[in-house]
């Protein structure tokens, strides 16, 4: 089951079933994929070409280009509809003011430089760690406060690499 909001229109559609419900209606459809992006759906006798432009599953969000029409649809699972019931939604939105290393390892590049207004998902530093590459990128828009880490320098998992203004 999940939530989305369309035109100011609160939306649920459910997919447990033999056919999808929309608002608690059967939505009779025929869907056929195209290509890995690309779909072709008939409905209420009208056709409609779907592409996905962007899935980010992280955020649960979905870019669409419908018919030419580009729209933009924000899930909500029944989580993340539980957790805003309980008031603690917003949690997940705080404003991360540090990056900390995910685990021990080697820096082994920096990307950033303080003063630095980075976008989400931007790469910070290069984290080596079980012989392995890892990228550690921004997780929201912020500027650099300060990089308490050089390249060469061994960290432990939980220390503070970047800083961010506030």
């Amino acid at each position: 089951m999940y939530q989305t909001t369309l035109n100011d229109q609160v939306i649920t559609i459910d997919f447990t079933g033999d056919t999808p419900q929309v608002n608690g209606n059967s939505f009779d459809w025929d869907f056929v994929k195209l290509t890995d992006r690309t779909f072709h759906i008939l409905h209420q006798n009208r056709s409609y070409t779907a592409e996905v432009l962007e899935l980010n599953s992280a955020e649960k969000m979905v870019r669409l280009k419908i018919n030419g029409h580009i729209q933009e649809v924000q899930l909500k699972d029944r989580f993340d509809l539980l957790l805003e019931k309980m008031g603690i939604s917003s949690a997940a939105h705080a404003k991360i003011n540090d990056l900390k290393a995910p685990m021990p390892g080697l820096i082994v590049g920096i990307n950033s430089q303080p003063g630095d207004t980075v976008k989400k998902g931007d790469s910070l530093l290069i984290l080596e760690a079980m012989k392995m590459e890892n990228v550690l990128k921004a997780t929201a828009d912020s500027t650099i406060k300060t990089i308490r880490v050089e390249k060469g320098n061994r960290v432990e998992k939980g220390q503070v690499l970047i800083e961010f203004a506030a």
